[in-house]
């Protein structure tokens, strides 16, 4: 189906109830299911900084990547809301050399660094192996700051405490929090630090004791150069054996927890696919419980800066189909249903997983992942509400939850995530008396370029706006959603 016929069949609507895509007629019975909107029962906020997004320190070593010049990608920051957060580290936070002395190029007066700088655009890093030491400079900072600024976003930076000494790594936080005054949310000190024997970062034998006398010399270091530097840690990759204990020990230290969470891997793996990506996963409980109990114990907040679908830069086949779309926009609403403050998907490039794919030289699109970071976008920020599914035996992956804005509207984001089942979904709002749905679809599950929000695609500089919605009334005091399978869909009700 190509991408115009796609279009005018999404387009398709009535006015009795919520109309299906084309994709639902004739295919197969429907599994009933009635969701229950409860505004009187609020949950967890949503704070207006909620998304981010993460690249690799690495691509500093262009100055000229993250720049107010770098208008086209800006653009899709800015599509995802008005104050997010960029956050900075990845693999290569542990190779990145703080270069002070070249103020005006990546590695002026640097031969060996000079060789290493990132031409144009970086993938996510594999982490099979040590990354190439790469420059830090000055100026990469000050632009860094420049393509903020003109983001409205704020930045989380990771140092390098992997393989530079406390006193570079303190030089470098001093000119980065100079520079970056209240855009800076934190410092990182290292990224995945139970994993640096992996990457020969430190011996096998490296355990948390280690690590956490390690982080508090470089902490200190920090602290005595920059007394109110705000740090986020541990950034362990997956590991609450040692989110616990840092959480318990710095409670005083840190502004908030920060934890890697990855769906699969590795993409090697063939049981690795897009039916096992939308599956319940109790790696994902495990991180819940272990955020669940660091905030119990204290109070601190949780954010998940670096995720996406597959580790070691994701998997085709399954990273770069509508599958995350679907992925990814459930799983900001369970993060913000189990209290995380925030998450950053992990990109850059055109590695497989990457939600803004390009480069400045040859421009930039949206992967189907940026579709489902708009939905949640688009719903905004708010209070989640009680959302009850009943009947869902015979359509265990659908999920929903609701959201009131600010303005004390009222919203739900569906997911369908059946593959093999289409869903008549019944919706008491609470007394709603209209509502207008906008759908996140694609032709196929594993499609990689005809994702649609709204019947609308994102442009080359981030521009998107619905092109349809789908109004109807209540019935008898509730609303019939038509939900196709591997599908998803925003519904805003009104009075």
């Amino acid at each position: 189906m190509d991408r115009r016929r796609f279009l005018e069949l999404s387009l398709l609507t009535s006015g009795a109830f919520f109309c299906a895509p084309a994709s639902f007629a004739g295919s197969g019975p429907a599994a009933a299911v009635k969701l229950t909107l409860r505004p009187d029962k609020p949950g967890n906020l949503i704070a207006p900084d909620f998304t981010g997004l993460s690249y690799e320190t690495s691509q500093l070593s262009d100055p000229t990547f993250f720049s107010p010049d770098n208008v086209g990608l800006a653009g899709f920051h800015k599509r995802l809301g008005a104050s997010g957060i960029l956050r900075v580290g990845g693999n290569t936070s542990e190779f990145g050399v703080w270069t002070p002395n070249a103020p005006d190029t990546a590695a002026k007066g640097n031969e060996d660094l000079a060789a290493n700088v990132i031409p144009d655009a970086l993938g996510p890093d594999t982490g099979k192996h040590p990354a190439p030491r790469r420059p830090v400079t000055p100026l990469a900072v000050r632009n860094l700051r420049g393509f903020i600024d003109l983001t409205g976003w704020r930045v989380i930076y990771g140092l390098n405490m992997g393989s530079e000494s406390p006193q570079t790594v303190a030089d470098e936080a001093e000119y980065v929090a100079k520079t970056m005054g209240d855009k800076l949310v934190a410092f990182q000190l290292c990224n995945e630090p139970d994993l640096f024997y992996r990457n020969g970062l430190r011996n096998k034998d490296y355990d948390y004791k280690k690590f956490a006398i390690e982080w508090r010399r470089f902490f200190r270091a920090v602290r005595k150069r920059v007394p109110k530097a705000p740090f986020a840690g541990p950034d362990t990759a997956f590991n609450t054996e040692w989110l616990v204990p840092f959480a318990r020990e710095f409670r005083h230290d840190v502004d908030f927890l920060s934890q890697h969470y990855y769906a699969e891997g590795p993409p090697t793996d063939p049981t690795m696919t897009i039916e096992r990506l939308l599956s319940p996963n109790p790696k994902l409980v495990d991180e819940f419980n272990g955020m669940a109990e660091t905030q119990k114990d204290t109070g601190l907040p949780f954010r998940m800066t670096e995720t996406n679908s597959c580790y070691q830069g994701g998997k085709p086949g399954v990273s770069d189909t509508f599958a995350s779309a679907l992925w990814g926009a459930d799983l900001m609403y369970q993060l913000a249903q189990a209290g995380g403050t925030g998450i950053n998907f992990h990109g850059g490039g055109y590695g497989w997983y990457t939600p803004v794919a390009g480069t400045p030289k040859n421009g930039f699109l949206a992967r189907p992942i940026f579709y489902g970071m708009l939905l949640f976008a688009e719903a905004g920020a708010g209070r989640l509400v009680d959302a009850t599914l009943d009947n869902t035996a015979d359509a265990p992956l659908l999920t929903a939850y609701g959201i009131k804005a600010g303005d004390g509207t009222l919203k739900a984001a569906v997911f369908n995530k059946n593959l093999d089942r289409n869903v008549t979904l019944t919706i008491d709002a609470g007394g709603a008396a209209s509502a207008a749905v906008m759908r996140l679809i694609a032709p196929r599950i594993d499609d990689t370029t005809d994702t649609t929000l709204g019947g609308a695609v994102v442009g080359d500089d981030g521009a998107w706006s619905a092109a349809v919605t789908e109004n109807v009334a209540a019935q008898n005091g509730v609303f019939t959603l038509h939900m196709p399978k591997a599908s998803g869909a925003l519904v805003t009700f009104g009075t």
